[in-house]
Parts: structure tokens; sequence; C-alpha cells
């Protein structure tokens, strides 16, 4: 009796091990986890500190983590020193116009890329790909002087028109989500007497939306933090986007660090707003588009 019940308790014990081991392993993950995110939020809270705090307060040495004072006036400030409303309405104009470049040209090339057969359709999918592999310092100079013969210096056309060209890596991103859809969708459609667009736009697109969301998110930073491209195109400060008209709270022997960093504080809040509100469709895209870890 005591063997048979030393046997049956040793696979009970060996259980009870691993389960040990497996909820070690989990607190040590969520520890790693807790001090990453502490970390990562430093910044942030600095921000966001010093943009509250006097600008004696925020030049003092040692610096405090928080502020000793709370001095809502930097926010106020932004707007007397700067056209900051004008600024925000540049960088809406841009960036939404962007955004809908971006998805509507690089939907419709990966669509091709994933859906039309053709001659050397898989050579220029490889040529299209290599254009990542190329700075865009290599081709910073031949661009200016083309928007420059088009006369389209400081205006807002060189930061949208080439949206609509499409992008090399989200063109690639959403040719991986429309090879997951079934080609039957498509030879049924086309029994109904459906063309490719009306494929592409009644099928592809509504099955797409998590997808195409991901591209509009990550396209809607991109333009929204886009700092090279208005330095280098926009000349009248009442053309500025958000990125450019920061740098103007910093002199040339001054920084006025509190308003500065409100102004910051206040540019960055869209986009965490967006991606709180679209994070469950941005998982989404990036888990069904073959680009997941």
């Amino acid at each position: 009796m005591t063997n048979i019940s030393t046997t049956a308790e040793a696979p009970h014990k060996r259980i009870q091990s691993i389960k040990g081991s497996r909820k070690m392993d989990r607190i040590v993950v969520y520890v790693l986890l807790i001090v990453l995110s502490v970390l990562f939020l430093l910044p942030f809270v600095w921000l966001l500190s010093t943009s509250l705090k006097p600008e004696a307060e925020a030049i003092t040495y040692p610096p405090s983590i928080l502020p000793k004072q709370f001095d809502w006036k930097n926010y106020g400030e932004v707007f007397d020193l700067v056209p900051f409303l004008k600024f925000y309405e540049n960088t809406i104009i841009v960036t939404l116009l962007s955004v809908l470049g971006t998805i509507l040209s690089s939907a419709l090339v990966a669509y091709g890329f994933a859906r039309i057969n053709g001659k050397g359709r898989n050579f220029w999918f490889v040529m299209l790909l290599a254009t990542m592999m190329l700075p865009s310092q290599v081709t910073m100079i031949p661009v200016y002087l083309i928007f420059a013969r088009l006369g389209w210096i400081n205006t807002f056309l060189p930061l949208i028109v080439p949206s609509f060209f499409g992008s090399a890596y989200f063109i690639f991103m959403l040719r991986q989500f429309f090879r997951t859809i079934p080609k039957e969708l498509d030879e049924a459609a086309i029994i109904d007497g459906c063309g490719s667009f009306r494929i592409f736009w009644n099928i592809m697109l509504p099955l797409s939306v998590p997808s195409l969301i991901t591209v509009g998110i990550l396209s809607f930073m991109g333009s929204w933090n886009d700092f090279f491209g208005p330095l280098i195109y926009l000349n009248d400060t009442a053309k500025f986007t958000l990125s450019l008209g920061i740098q103007t709270f910093k002199g040339q022997n001054t920084m006025l660090w509190g308003p500065m960093m409100a102004a910051s504080t206040m540019v960055i809040l869209p986009l965490i707003a967006l991606f709180f509100f679209a994070q469950k469709y941005f998982v989404q895209g990036i888990a069904t588009s073959g680009l997941k870890g």
C-alpha cells in the first residue's frame, strides 16, 4: 500500500512543481513588464511635469521630477507666443490627406501584386521592395529639384502628393493580407460579372478594415511627427506644421522650456488618443498581415 500511495503522489508533486515553476515565470515576466513600462513612461512624465513648472523651476539644478508649484500658464503662453492653432490646422490638413493617399494607393497597388497575374509581376514586386533599402538622403536633392521646378516649394504639395503614389512598406503589408483572402471570392464575383476594380472596392477593402486601419495609424504617426519634410519645403511660418513650429520656442540664446514642453504635450495627445481608440484594430491588423514577430 505504501508503494502504491508513493507512486500515486509522485505525478501529483510533479504537476505541482510545474505549476509553481510556471507561476514563478509569470511573476518574473510581470515584474519585467512593469519595470520596462516605468522606464518608457518616465520621459512622458518628465515632459508633463516640466510643462507645469514655472520657467525658473524648469531650469533649476538639480531638477525635481514633480513640480513644487503647478503653473498652468505655460499652456496659455503657447498660444500667445506662436500661432499654435494655425500649426495644428496645417498639420491636420497635411496628415489627413497623406493618410488618405497612402491607404488608397497602397491598397490598390497591393491588390494588383496579390491578385492580378501578369508577366514580370514578381520581378516588379522585388524592385518595389528594393526601394526600401534606398536611404531618403540619397534622393533628397533630386526630389527637391523636381518640386522646385514644379513650383511646389513653400506649399503643402510636396508633403501630400507623394503619399498618393504608395509606400513600399505598406504595399508589402497589405499584399500579405490580401493573399490570405480565399480566391474563391474573386471567382464568385467574376461569375456575377464583377471586374477587377469592383472586386477590389466591394470585396477586398471591406474585408481588409483591420489592416487598413493599421496602415492609417502608422501613416498618421509618420506624417504627424514628420519634421524633415516641413523643414525642407516650408519657409513661411504661417505654413509650419506642429513638429516644425515647436522649434520656434528655441531662440538663438534662450530656450523657453515650459511653453515648449506644454506645446509638445499637446502635440502627442492626439497620437495617444488615436492609439487607445484603435488599439484593437491595430493589433488585429498586425496579426493578420504576416508581419508579427
